[in-house]
């Protein structure tokens, strides 16, 4: 394995057999953990990015079977965030440092094109050094292009799996893998800061799924990628199922780094609600991003994705102190800026 590590690490890629290999062998981790720490200092330092996440709306028309906001979940609570209350956020988060803000949500039809374009705009002109990432979904070329206009710099959209037949066995009749790329490669297209990723250790998902997700990366060559553990909901057709492995996770994290030595790869908050420490872990895997709560209190509980999302504390926009304590002690320091990749 150590051969493989140091392969990859030369030439950022490997045969199908000797990906599927080092990813499922945890026998030389550190040593693989070590290898991706270097190539992300060598681009990025010690720098750890961060960016305020704002979960504007927890309504979704989408029923993805392992989501805790889908259309049918009739136990949570629903919110939207009215664009006054989306400004408030920002001007919370622009006070504490943070020059990124990313707007997430559901597929939530009550926001029409002009409404967010409205909000996109509005944030821009009230703090121009800063950076706009949306992660509202799939939209139409047209949509895509006038978010794009109005002032949005990053588009963030998960495939979640490039294997077509997995795709089907984690969403509905009417979602399809072709349309999830098509919206991928449109936003490239416009020009925005495209982020994809996948889950890890999703229903039925298989090593070679892993391999397949990191061949569509290598395509796409996207500006960030954000993965993170499955973790179940029990309010959803996967509610009996296991959650991922963090120690999987954090294996392609490092492999991801190595693949892809000037992306922006995210220590994801699924990492810390799986592992108290998970996101330090994150970091120190090759990760170099962390996105801190900006939604108000009285929400954050609702935007259940999965069980046991942290939503409080720490993670919190407002404990930006604590968050930068532990990022000291993993090693790293948080800056205050947009933090665009590098190249």
């Amino acid at each position: 394995m150590i051969q493989l590590i140091e392969l990859l690490y030369e030439n950022m890629d490997l045969p199908d057999a000797a990906l599927k290999a080092l990813i499922e062998d945890d026998t030389c981790d550190q040593e693989l953990f070590y290898k991706a720490d270097s190539v992300r200092r060598r681009h990025y330092g010690t720098d750890v990015y961060v960016r305020g996440l704002i979960e504007i709306s927890n309504y979704c028309k989408n029923n993805c079977y392992y989501c805790g906001i889908r259309r049918d979940n009739i136990g949570l609570s629903r919110y939207r965030m009215s664009p006054v209350d989306i400004l408030a956020c920002c001007n919370t988060g622009y006070e504490l440092g943070l020059r990124t803000f990313v707007l997430q949500g559901g597929e939530d039809s009550y926001y029409s094109d002009p409404t967010l374009c409205g909000i996109v705009a509005a944030v821009k002109s009230q703090y121009p050094d800063c950076a706009v990432t949306l992660s509202l979904g799939e939209k139409s070329y047209a949509s895509y292009k006038a978010f794009f206009d109005a002032g949005a710099d990053r588009y963030l959209l998960r495939h979640e799996t490039a294997d077509d037949a997995h795709y089907r066995q984690l969403h509905p009749a009417g979602m399809n893998l072709q349309s999830r790329k098509e919206c991928l490669w449109n936003l490239k297209a416009i020009g925005y800061q495209t982020g994809s990723g996948f889950m890890v250790g999703s229903p039925y998902q298989t090593t070679e799924h892993l391999v397949q997700d990191i061949r569509f990366l290598q395509e796409l060559k996207p500006a960030m990628i954000g993965i993170g553990p499955y973790i179940t909901h029990h309010d959803t057709p996967f509610g009996h199922c296991g959650n991922g492995s963090l120690k999987l996770t954090l294996r392609l994290i490092a492999i991801l780094r190595l693949l892809f030595p000037r992306a922006l790869l995210p220590a994801t908050t699924a990492l810390g609600s799986i592992a108290p420490n998970g996101r330090e872990l994150g970091l120190q895997s090759g990760a170099n991003v962390l996105m801190p709560n900006l939604s108000p209190p009285s929400v954050r509980k609702h935007y259940a994705l999965y069980d046991g999302k942290i939503s409080t504390g720490e993670e919190a926009a407002e404990g930006r102190a604590c968050l930068e304590r532990r990022v000291n002690h993993a090693g790293y320091h948080i800056v205050v800026a947009r933090g665009d990749a590098k190249g």
